[in-house]
């Protein structure tokens, strides 16, 4: 039986989409090529998202790669990490030789609940930490609505 891959489609934002892309990412964990390690039994980066009333804060566990190694990119309110990581230890003592490589591509995209303000993002990659302010953009950011009395 011949698999053939599966392309994304542009989908709305509801749930039953949302709900849809996640099945279709389940069932494309199964047949496509193992391109990203597993980290932790989910997808590598492990990332955490926490959402403020003026901005998204994203945290992915990069270790061993650096800056250089990590493509950001942003469309709409839909968020790309990308990369590759590269790392070789080799040890050598009287009578030991050790290498070990650890090496592979990555590409995680994620919803986020609302826009964002492109020209303001904010990238940090530090002691194997990336971590991504995405201020919200003013139609994103929650209104407070005052309720007039009798």
């Amino acid at each position: 039986m011949t698999l053939l891959p599966v392309r994304k489609r542009e989908r709305g934002t509801g749930e039953l989409a949302r709900l849809h892309e996640e099945m279709d990412d389940l069932v494309r964990s199964f047949f496509e090529p193992w391109e990203m390690p597993l980290w932790r039994g989910g997808r590598w980066p492990a990332i955490d998202i926490a959402e403020k009333d003026d901005r998204f804060v994203v945290k992915a566990e990069v270790p061993g790669c650096k800056a250089g190694d990590i493509d950001i990119s942003v469309h709409g309110n839909m968020l790309t990490i990308s990369g590759e990581k590269k790392q070789e230890e080799e040890k050598e003592e009287k009578g030991y030789y050790h290498i070990e490589r650890s090496y592979g591509s990555f590409r995680r995209d994620l919803s986020l609940a609302g826009d964002v303000d492109p020209d303001n993002i904010e990238a940090v990659c530090r002691d194997g930490v990336l971590t991504l302010t995405l201020p919200k953009t003013e139609k994103a950011k929650p209104v407070k609505v005052k309720i007039k009395g009798q």
